[in-house]
This record gives structure tokens, sequence and C-alpha cells, in this order.
């Protein structure tokens, strides 16, 4: 993913993106540092393109890979401009399915902010479990915010 940190600075730094989404950048040093960790064994992250290759739509792969227990995060943002045409619906079942049949994870969380209507949808929808909700569990623009927990196993 080296090659796409601008773009990846473009959407973690864009307001509408980092509006829900718990990683923000302030510059391109910042993104790059952050690249570091992508490329850590415990994170497995793809670009998120056009069927051509040529546009680049975000980003989602899994976080904190952890094969002795089993588990791992999913994670998913898209530029703004990609919204609405379903590339959640495609991508995250992919993800989901190569972290539970390839890596042989038996449970994958998603963390939602409890305001991102959208993505709660999305998470039911591909047969995600809500399974509890922590209260007042980050703080994102000086407020406490609840985060919603979805869970689908093997």
């Amino acid at each position: 993913m080296a090659k796409d940190i601008n773009d990846v600075y473009r959407g973690l730094s864009h307001p509408k993106v980092i509006s829900f989404y718990g990683v923000s950048f302030e510059s391109l040093a910042a993104t790059r540092e952050q690249m570091q960790w992508y490329a850590q064994p415990q994170q497995l992250w793809w670009a998120v393109m056009s069927l051509d290759g040529t546009q680049f739509y975000g980003a989602g792969g899994l976080n904190d890979i952890d094969l002795k227990t089993g588990k791992a995060e999913i994670g998913f943002w898209l530029l703004p401009q990609h919204w609405g045409y379903g590339y959640m619906q495609e991508v995250l079942p992919l993800i989901a399915n190569h972290g539970l049949n390839s890596l042989g994870l038996n449970r994958i969380e998603g963390f939602v902010d409890s305001d991102n209507i959208n993505c709660k949808r999305a998470m039911a929808k591909l047969d995600f479990t809500h399974e509890k909700t922590l209260l007042a569990a980050e703080q994102k623009a000086g407020r406490s915010i609840d985060v919603e927990v979805y869970v689908k196993t093997a």
C-alpha cells in the first residue's frame, strides 16, 4: 500500500470520512507512519480500486489479527464520492471470508460509531451480529461516543 500513501492521506484527512472513522491524519508524514503500521504482520489491508485498477476508492482490511485466539477486527473506509454504490457490500464479505476461511479465524469484530447509521445497516445486511454497545467508549471531537460491536463467526 506504500504507493497509495497520497490516496490514504486524502481519505483519512477528509472531514466526511473521519467523522465516523477512528483514524485521521494531519500530514503526509503522519500518514507515512500509519502505512508502516499497515505493513505489520498482524494487519492485512487492501486498497479498494475500480475494476480497471486506475481509480482509488478507499481501503479495507483486518486489524490486530491474532491467530492464537482466532480473532481480528475488520475495518473499511471509502472516499465520499464512492459512497452509496454498494462497494462496502462487495468488499466486506471478501475480507471477512478471507479471515474466516483462509486465515482460519473464528471471530471477526467490527466496531462502529453509534451515530454511523449506514455502517450499522451494512453490518446487519452482511450477517454480522450486533453483540453489544460500549457506552462512552471513545472520545471524538471533544465528546464521548458509544461504539457498537458487530461480530461474524465461523
